[in-house]
């Protein structure tokens, strides 16, 4: 059985369709959750920091977001949600964050939120400085949700940016969020059997360096790399990740070489689909079926479910993510 399942959740599935945003159904997949009581993960969003459509944007694929609600994609983040003990916890607060709250509603069903002003979260682990990944905190602070010391893990640079810059220093000093900081690969642990563990990866370090993170459920692991330069640059060969896992979801932000018309894509490093597919065309396909792109830009053709781009990727035994996706642990 897959461990892509659907999170059967009726509150959920009704917010996502009065979002517009596609709902990953089990006659789709042919999954399920494996045990009702099981840790998930839920991808919030697949895109990159600007999302889909970007802003001002009359390229191809927003012009159809636009016409089209179900090709819209929030900015990439995740939720790691525990019915055992009704706690969840969001990866990533982009500019995105207050429709992904919504979408988090009745994650897990078996939470309790209580109050006028419930914790929205157990915590917050954030990957790096750069906008699409931590932006969404400002919804925290006095002028909106107003939340109460809630714990944002980073790392001790993450940490400090926030700590030494506004309007960020605020959210701390106000009480609004509690810093956790966070090392190199050492389990935080959240449940029985569930952590969360930081793991550094080589990305544009212009405020804070960058992390990416493995989830470890009862059952199944989860890889999350939504940023890094290269594969080649990691001090981890990206095959070995793979095969630690059992899902891999991967930085997707470009497919090929010049895809931004105008810009030089060495300013924005990231390793391409194209490359990624060719690098790891040879590994068995049960491993390649782990690889799912995410943090795509609003440039790249796999953002189209029909473009070719999607077809070469899902020829490759490999898939693009979609909002909504669930994934057990």
């Amino acid at each position: 059985m897959t461990i892509e399942h659907t999170c059967r959740i009726r509150t959920w599935l009704l917010a996502s369709c009065l979002m517009g945003f596609p709902v990953v159904t089990g006659a789709l997949y042919g999954a399920e959750f494996a045990t009702e009581n099981a840790p998930y993960v839920v991808v919030l969003g697949s895109a990159q920091d600007g999302g889909l459509p970007q802003i001002g944007c009359a390229g191809p694929h927003c012009v159809a977001a636009r016409a089209d609600t179900n090709r819209r994609r929030l900015v990439a983040s995740l939720l790691l949600a525990d019915p055992r003990t009704g706690k969840r916890w969001l990866i990533d607060a982009t500019p995105d964050l207050r429709e992904q709250v919504e979408l988090a509603r009745g994650h897990p069903n078996t939470r309790q939120d209580k109050g006028p002003r419930p914790a929205l979260f157990d915590g917050i682990f954030l990957t790096h400085a750069h906008t699409g990944h931590y932006a969404g905190l400002i919804h925290l602070g006095r002028p909106a949700y107003d939340a109460k010391n809630l714990p944002v893990f980073g790392s001790p640079r993450m940490c400090e940016f926030l700590r030494t810059n506004g309007p960020w220093d605020f959210l701390v000093d106000n009480g609004n969020i509690k810093l956790q900081e966070f090392k190199a690969e050492q389990a935080i642990i959240l449940g029985e059997e569930l952590s969360v563990s930081p793991l550094p990866v080589p990305h544009r370090a212009e405020y804070t360096d960058t992390f990416g993170f493995l989830i470890r459920g009862p059952q199944r692991s989860l890889l999350y790399v939504p940023d890094i330069d290269k594969w080649e640059l990691w001090e981890r060969r990206i095959e070995d990740a793979i095969a630690s896992v059992d899902v891999a979801l991967l930085d997707g932000t470009f497919y090929a070489e010049g895809e931004i018309p105008g810009r030089s894509m060495s300013e924005i490093p990231h390793p391409l689909i194209d490359d990624t597919i060719r690098r790891l065309k040879e590994l068995p396909a049960d491993q390649r079926r782990k690889i799912i792109f995410t943090h795509l830009n609003h440039t790249n053709p796999a953002v189209d479910p029909n473009s070719t781009a999607t077809a070469r990727i899902i020829s490759a035994g490999m898939a693009v993510a979609k909002d909504g996706q669930c994934f057990g642990l």
